[in-house]
């Protein structure tokens, strides 16, 4: 009975969590991943930001729209006709602040003011507004939709680093429900150990061969065990919820995670797969494509046309203005230049203190990003080293923590042997397993910061993984 029993104790005491799943219960981390990335409401709020872009580019090339205007007025009063104005006006604004301009007048009445005056068919003219220091390079609407075209890419950098960010987060949330998982099952293996070891024990109390307080020490393990396993459900419950909020369907329907729905805990390779850890641990840094400076270089560009704006509002504005009258509707064969209407404006403020403040403000801002820069390149460029030194450690560390537990399981199988001889004594046995159970669960932490370590590589790059 003893030989039979040893077997049994040793046998119960090297197992490991490696039970076979139903494979239709398993959810793959990369399955996982490609439902976060493909249903996720907050991955779909960041293609908005591509949207707003979008919007914004329509909204000012609406700046370089041509224009059709109507005015017209007229009063009578007492029989009388004071005035009857028709004004009609077609406008071009062009790309270098030049606008094109067709008209037609027709003004007729007892009171007008005599240089509303027109010939009785009306008066047709086509001219254009040209200004000549202040807006003729660069002017509010070119600035308006060179900026909007970069805040278009800038959108892209930022969606890619929006939809990493998620990506991060729920694989976090994987890992922690895996620890979980494989603690579950760690307890309820030793758990298994501990009942049959204490029913060898009552059995021998029963028949002489233990004492007494063997029955009731074995005891205090297995509440040991079940209150650990208690505590590990309730911790892969949490998990399990925490998991599901990353779970959604199509319509924004949200998923809730079945109780039987299990993490595969053969996750190494396609967590390297999913990440390409591998591709992401040899390359050459490469920063400056990272979408972080990508985006803090269209912001700079952008501020860059703010400031050459401001720069040139510190101009005189100088407007100049033709336009050629005719009565003949056909004006290409009536032109004749000296029948126009044109005009000069000039303004210039004495002070500038406005232009010089609104310049200094934006020269801020280009100085600032640029500070910016500099400082997150030498910040991922230091993160990213500093990850990957930190893989090789878990290498190691793994590595290490393997072979302990492979140790423990030895010496836990050693003392049971011994105390199945009577060499040893239960408390004995109670404390080697309780060292190999530390060491399992150092090794689940370990497993567990080593892939958060990736997953935090993959974060600090802001790549988007392919599914």
């Amino acid at each position: 009975m003893k030989r039979k029993l040893t077997i049994l104790l040793i046998g119960f005491s090297l197992l490991a969590f490696s039970q076979t799943e139903n494979p239709s219960d398993v959810l793959r981390f990369d399955e996982y991943l490609g439902y976060v990335k493909k249903f996720h409401p907050i991955v779909k709020q960041a293609q908005l930001v591509i949207d707003e872009s979008q919007a914004k580019l329509m909204k000012s090339r609406g700046a370089f729209d041509p224009k059709f205007e109507v005015d017209y007025d007229r009063k009578k009063f007492k029989g009388t006709e004071y005035f009857d104005k028709l004004n009609g006006m077609f406008k071009i604004p062009t790309w270098f602040g030049i606008e094109l301009k067709a008209s037609f007048e027709e003004n007729t009445g007892n009171f007008l003011n005599p240089e509303s005056f027109v010939p009785q068919d009306g008066l047709f003219s086509a001219g254009v507004k040209v200004p000549v220091v202040q807006g003729l390079l660069i002017n509010d609407r070119m600035a308006s939709l060179k900026q909007a075209r970069l805040f278009r890419e800038q959108a892209k950098a930022d969606r890619d680093i929006f939809v990493n960010n998620i990506l991060y987060d729920a694989s976090m949330s994987y890992f922690k429900w895996l620890q979980a998982y494989n603690e579950l099952k760690l307890f309820e293996n030793f758990l298994v150990n501990a009942e049959l070891r204490f029913r060898g024990i009552e059995r021998g109390a029963e028949v002489g061969e233990r004492a007494k307080i063997d029955v009731v020490e074995a005891r205090i393990a297995i509440n040991q065990r079940k209150l650990s396993l208690e505590q590990s459900k309730v911790k892969f419950m949490k998990a399990a919820f925490e998991l599901s909020t990353f779970l959604w369907l199509e319509n924004n329907v949200p998923v809730e995670l079945q109780s039987n729905v299990v993490p595969d805990v053969n996750s190494n390779p396609i967590i390297d797969a999913t990440f390409n850890i591998n591709q992401l641990e040899e390359d050459e840094l490469t920063v400056a494509t990272h979408p972080k400076m990508i985006s803090l270089d269209y912001k700079l560009q952008s501020l860059e046309l703010d400031r050459r704006l401001k720069t040139n509002k510190l101009l005189p504005k100088v407007d100049v203005e033709y336009n050629f009258l005719t009565e003949n509707p056909d004006i290409a064969k009536s032109f004749n230049t000296a029948q126009y209407k044109g005009g000069l404006n000039i303004v210039f403020p004495l002070f500038l203190r406005k232009e010089r403040g609104d310049l200094r403000l934006a020269k801020i801002k280009t100085q600032d990003t640029e500070f910016e820069i500099d400082a997150t390149r030498v910040n991922l460029q230091n993160k990213i080293n500093a990850l990957r030194q930190e893989l090789d450690s878990y290498v190691s560390q793994n590595e290490l923590v393997s072979q302990m537990v492979t140790d423990y399981s030895k010496m836990l199988e050693a003392e049971e042997r011994k105390f199945t001889l009577g060499e040893s004594s239960l408390f004995l046995v109670n404390s080697r397993e309780s060292k190999l159970i530390d060491g399992q669960l150092k090794a689940i932490e370990v497993q567990y910061k080593f892939f958060s370590t990736k997953a935090k590589l993959f974060n600090s790059l802001a790549v988007i993984p392919e599914f």
